[in-house]
């Protein structure tokens, strides 16, 4: 297995698998981190493979940098939100490709950076953004969102069951300014430490959930991912919670149908048609003896998708990236862009 410095990579086989990786394939890693995946990735596309790494943590671009500088000239590093992946792939022209790999895990990286709080067990500033161009940190949701917002928020997005009084807790200490801050409120709001799992886990994921817009990202990645696709092209995606998974679920699930319309319609007026056919038909989950070299990998779900285009989807697609591509290079003569438009699902 290939990582990179304080980093393991989960799943890393059953993600090569599921891409199904080959020699001079075009790869996407929408979530770099440290680059282990990339490199494992660009490794098996060998010889003529390109790896496309997208991060919006700039630390984690700068540590992908230096795993992948082995492989200049087969990799490019772009530290951007995957919620911008067409636009993107479009910029680098980077389209279309045979896999896209997301993994939405928080990588030991950012765990270990002191700086910025993603952890409740060291001391550290109510950060939690992946990249410092964001305005919004957990320090302005803990110390200025109304009560009921906050219990809201972590019943949401933390799917917390004491929410409220955690909320009421945090109202009564704040302003609360570290990380020990915030989690010494929320133990003493659920009476103390029970269990394996601290009390503020689920508050702590909440949070850096709000602070990314984690969730609403997530769906616009793989809305944009789908279109990226070329025939027969994989989507793998691994999870780490309940929320996260579902929203991948319930995306493949719907993509692999025909009509979605609602049940009570009798007539179809939706017009929706396949575009990916499952590959995972239940959820993969790390082998034991993974989950025993690195604890942090139990909790992770891989699901993937494979294309499917027909001709009229094949005809559309490709009037609609040649506006686009067009679009992005600022370019109004139709010529210039015809011959990469017409490239996009021409992948053999």
């Amino acid at each position: 297995m290939v990582s990179a410095p304080g980093h393991t990579p989960v799943m890393v086989e059953e993600t090569i698998q599921a891409l199904v990786v080959s020699p001079g394939g075009r790869y996407i890693d929408a979530t770099v981190n440290g680059g282990g995946h990339a490199a494992v990735i660009i490794e098996h596309s060998s010889p003529g493979g390109q790896l496309l790494g997208i991060d919006a943590d700039p630390a984690a671009i700068a540590a992908a940098k230096d795993r992948l500088a082995i492989y200049n000239g087969s990799v490019r590093l772009v530290n951007d939100n995957f919620a911008n992946l067409e636009a993107i792939c479009l910029k680098t022209d980077f389209f279309p490709v045979h896999g896209i790999f997301l993994d939405l895990g928080l990588s030991s990286l950012q765990l270990s950076d002191s700086g910025r709080g993603f952890s409740f067990q060291r001391e550290a500033s109510l950060d939690m953004r992946f990249s410092p161009g964001q305005e919004l940190t957990a320090a302005d949701i803990v110390n200025t969102y109304s009560e009921a917002n906050l219990a809201r928020l972590i019943w949401t997005y933390g799917e917390e069951k004491q929410s409220r009084r955690i909320a009421r807790q945090i109202v009564a200490q704040r302003p609360l300014k570290t990380t020990l801050e915030l989690a010494a409120a929320v133990e003493q709001a659920c009476g103390g430490r029970r269990g394996r799992i601290h009390p503020a886990t689920k508050t702590f994921q909440a949070l850096r959930i709000a602070v990314n817009q984690e969730l609403e990202n997530l769906e616009a990645a793989l809305r944009q991912a789908v279109n990226l696709l070329g025939a027969d092209g994989r989507l793998v995606v691994i999870s780490y919670h309940s929320l996260e998974d579902r929203i991948v679920k319930r995306f493949m699930l719907n993509e692999a149908k025909g009509c979605i319309c609602p049940p009570e319609k009798l007539v179809c007026a939706c017009g929706h048609t396949p575009r990916l056919r499952l590959i995972t038909k239940k959820v993969v989950t790390p082998s034991r003896a993974e989950i025993i070299v690195n604890p942090r990998s139990r909790s992770a779900r891989l699901r993937a998708a494979t294309r499917i285009i027909n001709q009229e989807e094949l005809d559309e697609s490709s009037e609609r990236l040649f506006f686009l591509a067009r679009e992005a290079a600022g370019n109004t003569g139709k010529q210039a862009n015809s011959g990469r438009a017409q490239r996009s699902y021409s992948l053999s």
